[in-house]
């Protein structure tokens, strides 16, 4: 067999099989890439928007400072429901902006692969004009190939056509890590789009409610103060009751939602995570709590344990080697007796032993109990403490994205909280978790607005 041959057969292999196959990149968008002169255009009513958007949170700022009256506050809805549709126009310029440089990176990423396959092609050429490849089984070639680096020292005349392969070969794995690249700007810019159009949606149905309820303080006529003052009396009761009404926590008592809402609007000043979010993920595992059950432990050395209310035995309430001696150590520092203290009884797959109303499992509890402490200015920090257990929540929502906020950083946030990674975007469980905490994250909200309107 021509020794010529084998090394060219060898180094094809190897040289092809290092290539990462590339995913065809995405359908092209209906979008047009946009000009220099459009663009410019575009940023200019998109900054004066902002400036509007400004002078009506003004008005809103100085109304609100005033005495509430009926005139007050319909000014009020009036300047938010302008101020939000400002900012939808503001988001539909963004979305513009944002299809324009989709347009174009899908254009760089097709244009990319096209010279990657014209790289291909242009090393297969090179092959075939040394020798004839195809009559010689590849496993024949490999099996009796000791070295590449030996065929490459021993055949003198192989030395041009393996600078050529080389360079070839560099171009290659050179476009594809840029074509990585453009793919990786590419999904972020299409995360935008998702925030964007979520929070469209989201201020389209602010200004629907604003509206609604301008109108029904348009029905009272100045002649009519009492009737405005008895809705205002009506809306400061809802409030009331909003902030009085408890807010369950998993494996801890309930407390009243206006205490949960401090102490989450605390968090967030901290860590910048949105309170509304933090209150939607305890809410998600507080009823999951309701399913899953509570367990004592009952042997360190195997982490075995019981249900609480049931007595039922459980093998894996606690992973005794990764979870059981921080827990101990734990139990030491505040106190508690390590075999009555609740944790999470074991789901279908994996341990147990989450801890309190943000379920952080021992050894992650370890990693953030000494910046909660350090927060809350306490000399330990306590899982089931509502308070401590809020601020650990932020701190680790925070370290997974949520703290810029927006919808796809939230969603992604909120799957890694409960499974370690982001939302897959295949449905399943851990979707659904992400979905139902904005859903959550979307209605408490709503409520915390209506207390900041009526506090």
């Amino acid at each position: 067999m021509n020794r010529r041959f084998l090394v060219l057969g060898v180094s094809c292999i190897l040289l092809l099989a290092s290539l990462v196959p590339l995913a065809r990149h995405p359908a092209a968008t209906h979008a047009q890439e946009l000009t220099s002169e459009a663009r410019a255009a575009l940023q200019a009513q998109y900054d004066q928007l902002q400036k509007e958007i400004v002078a009506q949170q003004a008005i809103i700022d100085a109304t609100k400072a005033q005495e509430r009256s009926l005139h007050g506050d319909i000014t009020t809805l009036s300047a938010q429901v302008t101020a939000a549709q400002k900012q939808i126009d503001a988001k539909n310029i963004q979305l513009r902006q944002l299809a324009s440089q989709i347009a174009t990176k899908t254009k760089t990423i097709g244009e990319l692969e096209s010279r990657i396959e014209r790289g291909k092609e242009s090393l297969a050429s090179m092959l075939r004009q040394e020798a004839q490849i195809e009559d010689v089984s590849v496993v024949l070639i490999a099996l009796n190939a000791e070295s590449v680096s030996s065929f490459f020292s021993d055949v003198d005349s192989f030395v041009s056509i393996k600078d050529d392969l080389r360079q070839v070969f560099s171009d290659i794995r050179a476009t594809q890590a840029k074509t990585a690249d453009e793919r990786a700007a590419l999904a972020g810019t299409q995360d935008k789009v998702t925030d964007a159009k979520y929070e469209v949606q989201t201020k389209q149905q602010q200004i629907a409610s604003n509206k609604t309820q301008k109108q029904q303080l348009l029905a009272i006529t100045k002649n009519q103060e009492a009737q405005y003052q008895q809705l205002l009396a009506a809306n400061q009761k809802k409030a009331a009751a909003i902030r009085a009404a408890l807010f369950p926590l998993r494996d801890a008592a309930a407390i009243p939602f206006g205490t949960a809402l401090k102490y989450a609007q605390q968090a967030q000043r901290q860590t910048g995570v949105r309170a509304a979010f933090m209150l939607a993920v305890l809410t998600q595992e507080s009823n999951l709590g309701a399913n899953v059950g509570q367990c004592y432990l009952t042997n360190d050395a195997t982490g075995a344990g019981v249900g609480k209310n049931t007595g039922t035995p459980f093998a894996k309430v606690m992973a005794p080697l990764r979870d059981v001696p921080p827990f101990l150590r734990l139990a030491g520092k505040l106190g508690f007796d390590p075999h009555r203290q609740v944790v999470s009884c074991p789901q279908q797959a994996g341990w147990g032993g989450a801890m309190g109303p943000a379920q952080f499992i021992p050894s992650t509890w370890v990693l953030y109990e000494g910046r909660v402490a350090s927060i809350r200015g306490v000399a330990v920090a306590n899982p089931w403490d509502p308070a401590d257990a809020i601020t650990a929540m932020s701190l680790l929502l925070a370290d997974n994205g949520a703290a810029g906020g927006g919808y796809t950083a939230e969603r992604n946030a909120a799957c890694r909280y409960f499974s370690g990674s982001a939302c897959p975007g295949t449905g399943g469980w851990i979707d659904g978790y992400g979905t139902q905490v904005i859903a959550k994250a979307a209605s408490i909200q709503q409520n915390i607005d209506f207390l900041a309107d009526n506090s």
